[in-house]
């Protein structure tokens, strides 16, 4: 829960703590504090013990931490039931960028120029590449009729 605070800050909490509560006050202070987040870690664990026991024998096995979305993700990402792994480790993204971005800005990136070896003999032809650029066309757009707007 504080894993994040460091010890210049847990000082400061210390010190703010002891101006603004008083040292004769401050050890009643913890106890009720402490005393409350007991209770309410019991108050939790009871209700997580009752849903349990609604629920039946077929989902003894449920975690309420698989609620929170990125646990659940990860959990199913991680079952090796479905072959994910392979899936995500055969795919490389960085590879299938540059090729979208070469094939976007009319490149040869080194992996296509490889696997291609008869070179063009027409003088018109694009090398195998799709040419992505719009290019004006007259006929493109519908007549203007005034009468119309």
């Amino acid at each position: 829960m504080f894993n994040d605070i460091g010890p210049l800050e847990l000082v400061t909490l210390v010190v703010l703590a002891v101006l603004v509560f008083g040292p004769d006050k401050l050890p009643k202070f913890i106890q009720d504090v402490t005393r409350t987040i007991r209770k309410i870690r019991e108050f939790s664990e009871s209700a997580k013990q009752d849903i349990r026991s609604e629920l039946g024998p077929e989902f003894k096995d449920f975690e309420f931490e698989d609620l929170n979305p990125k646990t659940f993700i990860r959990k199913q990402l991680d079952n090796d039931e479905l072959g994910l792994k392979e899936i995500r480790n055969g795919f490389d993204l960085k590879k299938e960028m540059a090729e979208v971005t070469d094939a976007v800005h009319g490149t040869d990136s080194p992996s296509s120029s490889a696997s291609s070896s008869t070179p063009s003999s027409s003088s018109g032809s694009t090398g195998g590449r799709v040419d992505m650029t719009k290019k004006p066309e007259e006929d493109d757009r519908p007549p203007f009729d005034a009468d119309a707007t």
